[in-house]
């Protein structure tokens, strides 16, 4: 990121009204427009912590984030460049019900239109650019998705500081700060269940945001370091269960096991190899790869994949 532009987050809201895709639109009261909803990162957060939390402070409403759609750059009046990253965010009937906007002093109306409409309503043409890719994935057929996210471990005491078994290393401080950090990063893209390798390292890791969830982690050494380097390890047992439940879920692993976790996602989706797997499990210590897949076909392949870093 550069340190003299402004970065911000949104997305573009969408949910299904008699068979029928409608998109939200935001009124600004202060600058008389109409645009998607979005707002400036706060210290801290991911930028897809923001979308999500500008989402609700803006229509009240809250989301869970499918895949991104785009990213829109135009110079602000002060001269600085704003870098704005955009998801596709279904809202759901209850997320709908449970929403207390009313107008306000910032956002005078919302307002549920068709592709079409929303097309000709928008004021800036950056998020007619949005809106086109946005467009792209109706056309496609991959609107409704669901996440797989692979996560590296947080940081952990090495190898050479540690006397006992390799599988009990702890986290160190500054481990247990990161893993405190990743629970609004997955909560964003609607994490429901939490898969861990059985090592300290990784239960350290995924313990707060299983506190957050209210729900335990599943635990298994078929995705352990020691398992992996044992060559008894059966991540494609462990992927295979995450891909046929169709279900948000995150599979905190080891450096060693990344590779192969992505690599069977791309097997059970029928999804070619490529350098983009490479990338997408060469992860720093603390960082996920978000793969998002279809809900209604999984085995039409791999739809996007991006990658996070919490900033602890």
């Amino acid at each position: 990121m550069s340190k003299h532009a402004v970065y911000a987050a949104g997305g573009v809201v969408w949910r299904m009204v008699d068979g029928k895709l409608r998109l939200l639109l935001i009124h600004r009261t202060k600058y008389r427009d109409i645009t998607l909803p979005k707002g400036k990162v706060d210290p801290g957060e991911m930028l897809a912590e923001t979308a999500v939390r500008e989402i609700a402070e803006e229509t009240g409403i809250r989301t869970a984030l499918g895949v991104p759609v785009g990213v829109s750059r135009y110079t602000m009046s002060s001269g600085r460049e704003k870098v704005v990253h955009y998801w596709a965010a279904h809202a759901s009937d209850k997320a709908i019900r449970q929403s207390e906007f009313v107008p306000n002093s910032e956002i005078a109306a919302l307002e549920w239109v068709s592709v079409r409409k929303a097309r000709s309503k928008l004021s800036y043409p950056v998020d007619v650019e949005i809106l086109d890719a946005f467009a792209t994935l109706v056309g496609d057929g991959v609107l409704h998705t669901f996440p797989v996210i692979a996560l590296r471990h947080a940081k952990a005491t090495p190898r050479s500081e540690w006397q006992g078994p390799d599988a009990s290393r702890p986290l160190t401080d500054r481990g247990m700060a990161q893993a405190r950090a990743l629970v609004g990063g997955l909560q964003a893209f609607g994490v429901r269940r939490v898969v861990s390798s059985d090592a300290v390292r990784c239960l350290q890791t995924v313990t707060p945001f299983a506190q957050a969830l209210d729900r335990p982690p599943i635990v298994t050494e078929l995705i352990s370091q020691d398992a992996w380097e044992d060559g008894t390890a059966d991540v494609r047992s462990v992927v295979g269960k995450r891909v046929r439940s169709r279900k948000p879920a995150v599979i905190c692993s080891h450096g060693p096991v990344l590779p192969d976790i992505l690599r069977e996602l791309a097997l059970a989706t029928g999804t070619l190899s490529g350098s983009y797997l490479s990338s997408a499990s060469s992860l720093d210590v603390a960082s996920f790869s978000v793969v998002h897949l279809s809900a209604t076909n999984p085995g039409s392949g791999i739809i996007s994949i991006e990658t996070h870093q919490p900033k602890a």
